[in-house]
C-alpha cells in the first residue's frame, strides 16, 4: 500500500465537502457542516490546517482568504483506510474480511447478487 490516509470522522466530513465542491474556503466548508455539528470556524481551519501538513489538502491565497483543495482522491483514501482496517483487525486477511462483511444480518439478497456479479467481472476482467 502506498501512502496511509487515516483519518477521523470530522477530517472525512471536511473532505467531502472538498471533494464534493472542488475548492472549498473556511466559510463553505463551515456552512456545509455547521447545522448539524455546530462548528466553530477556528476548528475547521486547525483541521485544515492538519490536512495541509499531511498532504491531504492544499490551499491557495486568494482574496485575503485560503482555498483548500483535496489533493488525495477519495478512493484513494477508502483504499487506505481499509487497507489498514483490515491489517489491524484481520491479520491482512481480506478473506476473513469479507466473511466478516458477509455474515452480518443486515446483509440483503440483493446485496449477495451484487457482490456476485462483482466477483465474476473481476474474474472475467483478470482472464
Amino acid at each position: 500500500m502506498s501512502e496511509r490516509h487515516q483519518l477521523t470522522e470530522l477530517q472525512l466530513a471536511i473532505l467531502r465537502v472538498v471533494w464534493d465542491q472542488g475548492e472549498a474556503t473556511v466559510q463553505d466548508i463551515w456552512e456545509a457542516l455547521h447545522k448539524d455539528r455546530g462548528l466553530a470556524q477556528t476548528t475547521v481551519a486547525t483541521m485544515l490546517s492538519r490536512l495541509e501538513r499531511r498532504g491531504v489538502v492544499t490551499r491557495r491565497a486568494q482574496a485575503r482568504q485560503y482555498h483548500y483543495k483535496a489533493a488525495v482522491t477519495e478512493q484513494e483514501v477508502q483504499h487506505s483506510m481499509v487497507g489498514e482496517l483490515t491489517e489491524r483487525l484481520f491479520d491482512g486477511d481480506v478473506t476473513a474480511l469479507v466473511q466478516h462483511l458477509l455474515s452480518d444480518e443486515d446483509i440483503s439478497p440483493g446485496d449477495i447478487a451484487k457482490i456476485r456479479d462483482m466477483i465474476e467481472r473481476v474474474e472475467t476482467e483478470s482472464q
